[in-house]
């Protein structure tokens, strides 16, 4: 009786995923704009962009550059804005103390040349969804900024951003009423959810951030907070002391 009833507060969300051929792209930084303490937004150009296509919040390219020592690195982004049109491709970057990756964005200036590759595919979200929980820690931050943008004046959206301090707060754009809270430490993170009223009808929990903060928030997210796996994304971006990782915790 209880999954049934289950089954109905909460069905499965109609996940579409897409397959895209992938594409290595040389591009050209055309602009470079700090969004706060902790955030750099990098704008590229190039006529390798005229087909670029990018249809989910959650999609992610690699990003290759050449270190000051002349070693490639390859590290996932995910693409902040796109415009084929005008063949442009956003990428913001989150600037950690150390890391090949926050060191190029630093020193990052009009005309260098970098590629990009991908996305490999897309997992569309319905935007029709009774809610949508977003969390993360800085560095899912462009994707929950880019998810808020896309969501339609009448959507739910709850957001829990894992913060190091109130400095990182920076505007989100929406045509929904969002609710969102800026957290600086992980007890206030799972203090908020836990808070959280329940959360019934076709929703998704969209999580992503370090791996050892998201495999506590996927517990928490189907332990407490009563979200079934088939209506949840964790993902980890980052784990400490470990360079280029990216791990799928649940979905």
């Amino acid at each position: 009786m209880k999954q049934w009833l289950e089954s109905i507060l909460r069905k499965e969300p109609r996940v579409q995923r897409v397959r895209h051929e992938v594409v290595a792209r040389e591009v050209t930084v055309a602009d470079v704009r700090q969004l706060g303490p902790h955030l750099l937004r990098v704008t590229f150009t190039g006529p390798s962009l005229a087909g670029f296509v990018s249809l989910s919040f959650d999609d992610h390219v690699k990003f290759i550059f050449r270190t000051a020592q002349g070693d490639t690195v390859k590290r996932d982004y995910t693409p902040r804005a796109c415009d084929p049109v005008a063949a442009t491709l956003a990428l913001e970057f989150a600037l950690h103390e150390h890391g090949p990756a926050s060191d190029w964005a630093r020193q990052a200036q009009v005309g260098q040349v970098v590629t990009v590759a991908g996305p490999r595919g897309s997992r569309i979200l319905p935007l029709d969804l009774d809610w949508h929980l977003l969390i993360g820690d800085l560095s899912a931050l462009p994707a929950i900024a880019r998810r808020l943008e896309e969501l339609p004046a009448h959507s739910r959206a709850i957001v829990r951003l894992r913060v190091p301090d109130e400095a990182a707060r920076i505007d989100l754009a929406s045509q929904t009423d969002a609710d969102v809270q800026w957290l600086t430490s992980d007890e206030d993170l799972f203090a908020s959810l836990r808070a959280l009223p329940p959360l019934a009808g076709d929703g998704f929990a969209w999580a992503a951030g370090e791996t050892g903060l998201m495999k506590r928030v996927r517990d928490m997210l189907a332990g407490e907070c009563g979200i079934p796996r088939h209506a949840m994304r964790v993902a980890a971006y980052w784990r400490r002391g470990v360079a280029d990782f990216h791990e799928t915790i649940a979905e």
